[in-house]
């Protein structure tokens, strides 16, 4: 059996479709697929390369068994992700935090909204510690529903989510999908001092791009400088926790995760119309805002009712980005079809920068 997936993040050399030109030569990258439609999008059934197989095996239904009898529940099952049956197979696993409600309506997202959703499940941090537990993950993702109704967005929430998730299981390394909490430095500091392992906040898609496709409350250049203030902050509470560690050094030698810097990661979606040169100057700008890891997928229309897809990339036209990103500097690029903001693959490269800094300290 096999099935499409839909866009999972409530939340991503060779020829471009249908038009023959290599990436980087004119008009590679602004026509649309055979059978698109001027304004509807692509029209017919999807390329080969986005049919899956339905999830299934022994480990991803005993895991779905266990968090159903417990009520908890994750990202991967709820928005379909493709890479589900493979990450939980390998011991990660993404967590939606405060709520299945969001406050602001993004063109691509499938997510219901509200303008004032649910209050907040005050036994949230104690539920996701034990879903990590439950899971065995040795790596998790938490991201969560924009709250613009609360004070601070949710950041104080999100930061107690951590840190129960690292008192109950120390081992396992714990990325955010983060709002962008409206542009608060206080909120982002709250949640920076949690200290997660990776913040993420995904850019989505190219700048000329970012309306329509993103609510009107966030912005393109609000994500460059949320990604490159985590750097700011993280350095200074990473400066605090240096002079401990030349104090008191950690047993077994190298350095605490609280003294080795902060990482950043953010998502870029193809398909939607963007132009080689609109996405070569995002992941410039990306890099340019400090940022070490970055995925590529392709945008999937939950319904009718969102932005249409435009073009259907090529896996070739992928890898030709996945060379370009690690040629600009990226520690990894994770780049592919069914890729998603969260996908394992990152996973790797991720634990073994962490394994670098631990060494050298």
């Amino acid at each position: 059996m096999s099935a499409t997936p839909d866009h999972a993040d409530a939340r991503r050399g060779g020829h471009s479709v249908g038009t023959g030109a290599a990436v980087g030569e004119p008009g590679a990258a602004t026509a649309v697929s055979p059978g698109a439609s001027r304004l509807g999008g692509v029209t017919g059934p999807k390329p080969e390369w986005l049919k899956i197989r339905a999830p299934g095996g022994p480990t991803y239904t005993r895991l779905k068994g266990q968090l159903r009898e417990r009520g908890l529940h994750t990202v991967c099952e709820e928005a379909r992700c493709p890479n589900v049956e493979e990450c939980w197979g390998g011991g990660t696993a993404t967590l939606m935090l405060m709520g299945d409600t969001c406050t602001r309506g993004c063109s691509f997202c499938a997510v219901k909204t509200a303008r004032r959703p649910a209050p907040l499940d005050a036994d949230e941090p104690g539920k996701s510690a034990e879903s990590v537990a439950l899971m065995e993950l040795d790596y998790v993702v938490l991201t969560s529903v924009d709250r613009d109704d609360l004070p601070d967005g949710g950041a104080a929430h999100f930061s107690a989510c951590v840190r129960a998730i690292r008192e109950r299981n120390p081992a396992t390394l714990i990325e955010v999908l983060i709002p962008d909490f409206g542009g608060d430095e206080r909120a982002l500091a709250t949640l920076v001092a949690s200290r997660p392992d990776v913040v993420a906040q995904n850019l989505e898609t190219v700048e000329r791009l970012t309306h329509p496709v993103r609510d009107p409350r966030a912005g393109y250049r609000q994500t460059l400088e949320l990604l490159a203030r985590v750097k700011r902050l993280a350095h200074g509470a990473r400066s605090d926790a240096a002079a401990v560690v030349r104090s008191a050094p950690a047993a077994g030698g190298g350095a605490p995760r609280d003294a080795m810097p902060m990482l950043t990661k953010s998502s870029l979606m193809l398909g939607l119309g963007e132009r080689d040169d609109e996405v070569r100057a995002a992941m410039a700008d990306l890099r340019a805002s400090g940022v070490d890891f970055l995925t590529f997928g392709q945008y999937l229309r939950p319904t009718s009712k969102h932005l249409p897809v435009q073009r259907y990339v090529a896996p070739a036209e992928f890898e030709h980005w996945r060379v370009e990103g690690e040629g600009m500097g990226f520690r990894y690029v994770a780049s592919g079809p069914l890729v998603r903001s969260s996908y394992r693959a990152g996973e790797f490269a991720i634990r073994a920068a962490f394994e670098q800094q631990r060494r050298t300290g």
